[in-house]
């Protein structure tokens, strides 16, 4: 592995990059991203050598690069796979961050069936910031964080396994699992967490609005229950709308768990 392409430098792109460094990695990181300011921020940090002037410019240093990341939103990831199966060749490996599998896997066996094309490799770190951008990046932001995989295949490239050592010198643990396994269960260990504090931050902010009160007596309880309303939106939508099957049981049962808790009956709340 000589050469890395990271589409999307905000705080997991910019941080795989920093990770890279940290671990000894010599070769070239190149990045694209809409943003000229995360794109900037990026290289003045270290995260990324250079960075693509266009798209157009970001699919020819995709050709270029043995490793493509996928560090944008899962709607913006599955666009990408779109653009770069027909110019990467067999050998090139794409992987993705995405915080949702089922509908990235099921795409990448039709873009990237194998023997001629890249190969694809499904990926989640369980890591990351309530606010997101690359100055908020850290180069050991996945030590002891779990890194999972959901890999279409069984046969495991070499640049794959390269890819995964490096993980490894990250610090990070790693998982393979069913797709739609991980889409159930990132729907309770992480999408309804973020839904409940992104709903109670709504919640304070309709009721009380900018009051001095809330923050001078909410103390840390509080605190650590609404910092997640701080995520940014746009990664948050796409995992509403790519895994809301799971996300939408997991807001029933809880909302069953509420009626409960103010004594009504569990089994109405789910049912309405």
């Amino acid at each position: 592995m000589e050469r890395v392409f990271i589409i999307g430098t905000g705080l997991i792109g910019a941080s795989t990059g920093l990770a890279l460094r940290a671990a000894g990695f010599g070769g070239r990181i190149d990045g694209w991203d809409t943003s000229q300011l995360e794109m900037a921020s990026a290289v003045q940090m270290g995260a990324i050598d250079g960075r693509a002037a266009s798209r157009e410019n970001a699919l020819e240093l995709a050709r270029l690069a043995d490793v493509i990341v996928l560090a944008v939103p899962v709607l913006a990831i599955k666009d990408w796979m779109q653009q770069l199966a027909p110019v990467l060749r067999s050998g090139q490996l794409v992987t993705d961050v995405g915080s949702t599998k089922l509908e990235i896997v099921e795409l990448a066996r039709e873009l990237f069936p194998g023997d001629s094309t890249a190969v694809f490799l499904p990926g989640h770190p369980m890591a990351g910031k309530e606010s997101g951008g690359a100055l908020l990046a850290e180069g050991g932001l996945f030590d002891g964080a779990m890194w999972l995989f959901t890999p279409i295949t069984l046969e495991m490239t070499a640049m794959e396994r390269e890819w995964r050592g490096w993980i490894g010198c990250f610090g990070s643990r790693m998982l393979d699992m069913d797709a739609t396994r991980h889409d159930e269960m990132c729907a309770w260990v992480s999408h309804l967490p973020q839904m409940l504090s992104t709903a109670l931050s709504a919640l304070l902010e309709e009721r009380f609005g900018d009051a001095p009160e809330i923050a001078a007596i909410g103390g840390r309880a509080l605190r650590e229950t609404t910092r997640l309303g701080a995520s940014p939106y746009s990664m948050w939508r796409d995992v509403a709308m790519t895994n809301s099957g799971p996300v939408a049981d997991t807001l029933a049962r809880a909302r069953a768990a509420v009626a409960a808790c103010a004594g009504e009956s569990a089994d109405a709340g789910v049912a309405g």
